[in-house]
């Protein structure tokens, strides 16, 4: 039995290629007193996994030439030597793109997969979840009656914001780049309105849509699209950066807003969120949404690619819109 493991071969420049990743296959290691062996099941596919290729200063350092991938990962304990767990158990954390990996514990979350699928815990209950939740709620500060407007509003990350929004008593606006993703925001998750940036004038659909104004805007994507939000925003707007995957891959300078003064004049605010700042309330996050889930607010959505394999394939459907909801990938 080996374990096949993706690790980081060279430094991409624009798209990842295969000959940025190398795969290889190796014993898996005997665990040691205080180990155990996790036999990986799913494998979590963020758009941030870009950006940790790349070489300098960042709110995380970048995964070294020649290291496993990084990546949020959930499994089953098959061995175990460490009386804090025990076979069977379901964990999660980061120990990257991997079939098997030994761990002392530390930093893994046991999960009960009788309360949500394994796979939640990768999605609402997971990375994901918590960055719409802390980065909404704590950053975007919504009041009740508020207009909402969220990039990448099918996506892991932008549906839950949308969902909490409405939860909160906003009225929401999401913009995503196809029509089945459109429907899907406005019949099942509850959004106000959806704009199908591919095929619609955003600035006049936003102005249709937000006839008021915006009050917060969460960013998913950048460029463009938030230099027309920006135009848009009402006095004392929160502008939530998350993230800019329409600029990950680009070989040029990023993109940033000439719409800025924007921000003067309203007297906006526009702050950056990083999840990992409040790993410390995690728990009390997910408490909370594991409780909406329960009375149907929130709902998760999943898309699952499988084969370790397949990992750069399946990673760049993040960035060509194929997927479909929190992509996750399933190691058979």
């Amino acid at each position: 039995m080996t374990n096949t493991q993706v690790k980081l071969a060279a430094r991409p420049v624009g798209n990842p290629k295969d000959s940025d990743l190398i795969i290889e296959e190796s014993a898996i290691p005997i665990i040691q007193e205080g180990e155990i062996l996790i036999k990986t099941k799913y494998i979590s596919l963020d758009p941030a996994m870009r950006g940790w290729m790349n070489e300098g200063k960042s709110y995380i350092k970048p995964i070294q030439i020649g290291e496993v991938f990084r990546a949020g990962t959930a499994g089953q304990i098959i061995e175990s030597n460490n009386p804090d767990f025990t076979v069977g158990q379901y964990v999660t954390g980061g120990w990257g793109v991997q079939e098997y990996a030994v761990s002392t514990g530390k930093d893994l979350v046991k999960v009960d997969t009788n309360i949500a699928p394994l796979t939640t815990y990768l999605s609402t209950l997971g990375m994901p979840g918590m960055t719409a939740y802390f980065g909404f709620l704590d950053t975007g500060m919504p009041k009740e009656g508020e207009t909402v407007v969220v990039s990448g509003a099918s996506g892991a990350v932008g549906s839950v914001v949308g969902q909490i929004a409405k939860i909160k008593g906003c009225k929401v606006v999401g913009i995503a780049g196809d029509q089945e993703k459109c429907d899907y925001c406005v019949n099942e998750l509850g959004f106000d309105a959806c704009i199908n940036y591919k095929t619609e004038d955003v600035r006049k659909a936003l102005k249709t849509a937000c006839p008021e104004g915006i009050d917060i805007y969460f960013d998913n994507v950048g460029g463009e699209i938030l230099d027309i939000v920006l135009g848009q925003i009402r006095m004392k707007a929160r502008i939530v950066i998350c993230g800019a995957i329409s600029q990950y891959n680009n070989t040029e300078p990023v993109k940033g807003p000439s719409n800025y003064l924007a921000l003067l004049v309203n007297r906006a605010k526009m702050e950056g969120i990083v999840v990992f700042d409040n790993a410390a309330n995690y728990g009390k996050a997910a408490r909370e949404m594991a409780g909406w889930i329960h009375e149907g607010k929130l709902q998760s959505k999943v898309h699952i690619e499988k084969g370790i394999r397949n990992f750069l394939p399946t990673m760049m459907m993040l960035f060509s819109g194929e997927n479909f909801g929190k992509l996750i990938l399933e190691v058979e």
